[in-house]
C-alpha cells in the first residue's frame, strides 16, 4: 500500500463529490455558507488528508462523505451511487474516543459487527484479531477507565477496522492525544498501511496538522475558509517511510504553509469589500486569542535567532504549535498590522517591533489604536458607547446584530474575543453578570 509504482487511475473510485454546496438557513438573516463548490474523488488505495484550519468545513464533508449528513446541494456518490444514509463499507474514527463506557475493550469493538447481524463467534474472532493488529492484546476485558488516551484511542481505530471497510474516515484521530502517544499511533496506523495489514482499502482524514498530513498522505487537498473550498491539491510523492528531516519532506511542509497563507490578490479583496462579503466588516469573525498569546508570539519573533521574521514551520517547532494553534495567532496580529503573513514567513512590523520594546501602558494604548482602527466590531461598541448619554449598551446589541453575518456559537466566539481584547486595551468595560458594556472602570 505505499506509494510505490501505484498508478491512481488504475483504482476504482469510492468517493465522488461534484459540485457540492453545504448551506445553514438562519431564518430572515443571511445564509450560512459552510462548503460552496467542493469538489472531491477518493480512489481505493490511496490516504488523502483534508487539510485546513478550524471552519473550513473539513467535518463537514467528512460527515456527508459518510451520509450522516445531507448535502444543501451538488453529486455525492459512494461507489457509483448516490449518498442518501450511512454507507456500508465505510467506518469512522472520531477525534474523541466515542467509546461505550459500561462496555469492555472486546465489547466495544463487537459492537459495530452486532450491528451488522454478524454471528457471535465470528464477531469475537474478528475483534480479537482487530484489538491484535492494533496493539492491544491483553486488554481485551479491560473498561475504557483503565486505559490511557492513546490506548482508547486504538480501540477507536480496532473498532473502525474490524469491519473491514473499503474506505475509512477518520477526524482528527490524533489530535486529542499528548505528542508523543500521538507520534507512535501514527506511526504504527502507516506501518500497518506499508505492509498491507491494515483492513481498509483507503483512508480519508481531516487534520490541522501540516507534518501530519505530509508523513502520512499521498494527496493533500487545501481547504481555504469562509466558506470551505478546495483551494489547492498536493500530490505527495516521497517514499514511505517518511523521515520529517528530509530536505524534500521540508520543502513541502514549507510549500504548504506558503499556500496558507497565500494573501489574497488586493483587487478580490477590494471587491469583497464592495460587494459588503461577509466577514471584512462588522460581521468578521475573530478568534477568541489571548493577549498573552499575541504578545508572546510578538516577543518571541524579536527575539534571537529571529530579529522580527520567521519561517512558520520554524517558530511551530520551537513553540510546539500546530498550525490550528499558530495561524489564528499570526492571523491576529496580521489583523492588528503588528505583524505580517506571506509565502509562509511571519515578519513583525514597526508598530509590532515597537510594541514588543515598549512598556505596559505604551502597549495598551497601541492595543487600544489598533483595535480600533482594525476591528469594526471594536470600533461600533466604542463609537455606541460615546454616543450614549449614560455610555452604557447591553450585550444583545451587539450579539444580535453580528448574528446576522455568524452562526450563534460564532457570533458568541466573536463577541467573547472582542471582550477580552477591549478589555485588555482598556477600551471599554464589561460586566459580565450583569451582560452591558460601558465606559467606566470599575472599581
Amino acid at each position: 500500500m505505499s506509494n510505490v509504482e501505484f498508478n491512481l487511475a488504475e483504482h476504482p473510485v469510492l468517493v465522488d463529490v461534484q459540485g457540492m454546496r453545504q448551506v445553514y438557513h438562519k431564518g430572515d438573516n443571511p445564509d450560512l455558507v459552510v462548503l460552496d463548490d467542493v469538489s472531491v474523488q477518493i480512489r481505493e488505495g490511496e490516504i488523502v488528508g483534508l487539510l485546513g484550519r478550524s471552519g473550513s468545513g473539513k467535518s463537514t464533508l467528512l460527515r456527508i462523505i459518510s451520509g450522516l449528513l445531507q448535502a444543501s446541494a451538488g453529486k455525492v456518490q459512494w461507489c457509483g451511487k448516490p449518498v442518501k444514509g450511512p454507507c456500508e463499507g465505510l467506518s469512522m474514527v472520531f477525534q474523541s474516543f466515542a467509546l461505550f463506557p459500561w462496555l469492555t475493550v472486546l465489547e466495544n469493538v463487537e459492537i459495530g459487527l452486532e450491528a451488522q447481524g454478524v454471528a457471535a463467534a465470528e464477531r469475537r474472532q474478528r475483534a480479537l484479531q482487530a484489538i491484535d493488529l492494533i496493539g492491544l492484546d491483553g486488554f481485551e476485558n479491560a473498561y475504557p477507565k483503565e486505559l490511557s488516551g492513546g490506548m482508547r484511542q486504538r480501540v477507536g481505530f480496532a473498532r473502525a477496522l474490524v469491519v473491514h471497510p473499503r474506505l475509512m474516515l477518520m477526524d482528527e484521530p490524533f489530535s486529542a492525544l499528548d505528542v508523543l502517544t500521538a507520534e507512535t499511533l501514527r506511526t504504527d496506523i502507516i506501518d500497518l498501511w506499508i505492509e498491507g495489514r491494515l483492513p481498509a482499502k483507503s483512508i480519508l482524514m481531516v487534520t490541522h496538522n501540516i507534518e501530519e498530513a505530509v508523513l502520512m498522505c499521498d494527496r493533500i487537498m487545501i481547504f481555504s475558509s469562509n466558506p470551505g473550498r478546495v483551494a489547492a491539491e498536493i500530490k505527495v510523492e516521497l517514499m514511505h517511510p517518511r523521515n520529517r528531516l528530509d530536505p524534500e519532506f521540508r520543502a513541502l511542509v514549507d510549500d504548504i504553509y506558503a499556500r496558507m497563507t497565500q494573501r489574497e490578490p488586493v483587487g478580490k479583496v477590494e471587491r469583497r469589500v464592495a460587494e459588503g462579503f461577509p466577514g471584512t466588516g462588522i460581521g468578521m469573525a475573530l478568534p477568541r486569542i489571548s493577549t498573552n498569546l499575541l504578545s508572546g508570539l510578538m516577543e518571541a519573533l524579536m527575539a534571537e535567532p529571529y530579529n522580527g521574521e520567521a519561517d512558520l514551520p520554524d517558530i511551530a517547532g520551537e513553540l510546539q504549535m500546530e498550525v490550528d494553534e499558530l495561524f489564528p495567532i499570526a492571523e491576529t496580529l496580521q489583523l492588528l498590522r503588528f505583524a505580517e503573513l506571506e509565502a509562509g514567513d511571519v515578519r513583525l512590523t514597526e508598530v509590532g517591533k515597537h510594541f514588543v520594546h515598549s512598556d505596559v501602558d505604551t502597549r495598551k494604548r497601541l492595543f487600544a489604536e489598533h483595535l480600533v482602527s482594525y476591528v469594526p466590531l471594536a470600533a461600533l461598541i466604542k463609537r455606541v458607547l460615546d454616543e450614549r448619554p449614560t455610555h452604557m449598551a447591553p450585550y444583545t446589541r451587539f450579539c444580535e446584530e453580528l448574528e446576522d453575518y455568524l452562526s450563534e456559537d460564532m457570533a458568541k466566539e466573536t463577541m467573547g474575543a472582542v471582550i477580552s481584547w477591549g478589555r485588555y486595551a482598556e477600551l471599554f468595560s464589561y460586566d459580565g453578570h450583569a451582560r452591558h458594556f460601558s465606559l467606566e472602570n470599575p472599581s
